[in-house]
């Protein structure tokens, strides 16, 4: 009797493992696990490959950042490695002392600005006429506007401040103008790619549409202004956020035609001039309890140096991060309809 129940018992554990075996290895039910561990692979593949692309990319700007909110007398403590052990703002503070920040800022905003509005007007016209108005010649004329993207433009320098210099534009209150002109011109900080993205996106456009105005009656200025540009704006939008990113951080042509001066600083020629102006920082604060809380020696410190021109670095792309959480959805539908990779 106890033979025939351990011998059932055992009949029940084999036919059990024999179900289950043959409905694991079902074709449709094993093909479709086969699926499901594939897309759970890819899935994981993904999220660690994007996880990691991002801390490399963020992982200079997290640095930056605890660097700007850690106290000056922790930076030669090598246990302090992330998180700083006393939080302080004083790095801050003086690294906008250093940029003479609110004014320098503005200063940038208003070259920044007035830059991009003259380059969008400059390069969308060059667009437009290279791809719509075709006259002997153009296809020349554009293979010229394709090698001023390859060409440094530190082989046209010297020839651009001769120019300017004659025109009593050079370390001048003017020397802005020189600026503005070349970006008037179609010659300003890659204005050659900003040709080439209107150029393209322009002759993508149905030629229905000038069709249709120049039956109303519409001239080439009027359909330019009122028909193609309006259909226009995922590549004024690159262009725009492009060029002001660009003339932001210019420190070439700021440098070279002296547009920077102490009536008119900079952020790009204050955070060159980093080291100097930090000398010239403790010479202001040599009255106050400032250099006393810090010690005497602090400022001769390269780690205390280097932390405060990486946060002079941080302060200058923060108005930069800052604008782009508001614009970051129509910069990537710009970038999706202009077709810009890499």
């Amino acid at each position: 009797m106890k033979t025939n129940v351990f011998t059932d018992f055992l009949k029940k554990i084999r036919d059990f493992f024999i179900k289950e075996y043959e409905y694991f290895n079902e074709p449709g039910k094993k093909i479709k696990r086969q699926k499901k561990l594939k897309h759970i692979l890819s899935l994981g593949f993904t999220y660690f490959f994007l996880f990691g692309l991002c801390f490399v990319i963020l992982f200079p700007t997290i640095q930056q950042i605890l660097q700007a909110l850690r106290a000056p007398q922790d930076l030669n403590d090598p246990s302090v490695i992330w998180i700083p052990k006393t939080f302080s703002t004083m790095n801050l503070q003086i690294s906008m002392r250093v940029l003479n920040y609110w004014k320098a800022l503005l200063n940038t905003f208003r070259i920044s600005l007035v830059s991009m509005i003259l380059q969008l007007v400059s390069t969308a016209l060059a667009g437009y006429a290279f791809s719509r108005l075709k006259f002997k010649g153009s296809n020349v004329l554009f293979i010229f506007v394709i090698f001023t993207i390859v060409i440094p433009p530190q082989a046209l320098g010297l020839t651009r401040f001769l120019y300017f210099r004659q025109l009593g534009l050079i370390g001048s209150e003017w020397a802005r103008f020189s600026l503005y002109l070349m970006n008037f011109l179609g010659m300003g900080i890659r204005s050659g790619i900003f040709i080439f993205i209107f150029r393209q996106f322009f002759a993508g456009l149905p030629k229905e549409l000038e069709e249709s105005a120049q039956i109303d009656g519409a001239g080439v200025i009027r359909t330019f202004l009122q028909v193609m540009l309006p259909n226009a704006r995922g590549a004024l939008v690159t262009v725009s956020l492009f060029s002001f990113v660009w003339a932001w951080n210019d420190s070439y042509y700021v440098g070279l035609f002296n547009i920077a001066t102490e009536k008119f600083p900079l952020l790009t020629m204050q955070l060159l001039n980093a080291a100097e102006n930090t000398q010239a920082v403790y010479a202001r604060l040599s009255y106050t309890g400032v250099v006393a809380e810090l010690g005497q020696d602090i400022w001769k410190n390269p780690m205390f140096l280097s932390a405060i021109s990486n946060v002079c670095a941080l302060l200058i792309m923060l108005p930069l991060l800052i604008g782009y959480l508001f614009v970051q959805k129509g910069f990537v539908e710009s970038i999706e309809r202009t077709g810009i990779v890499g």
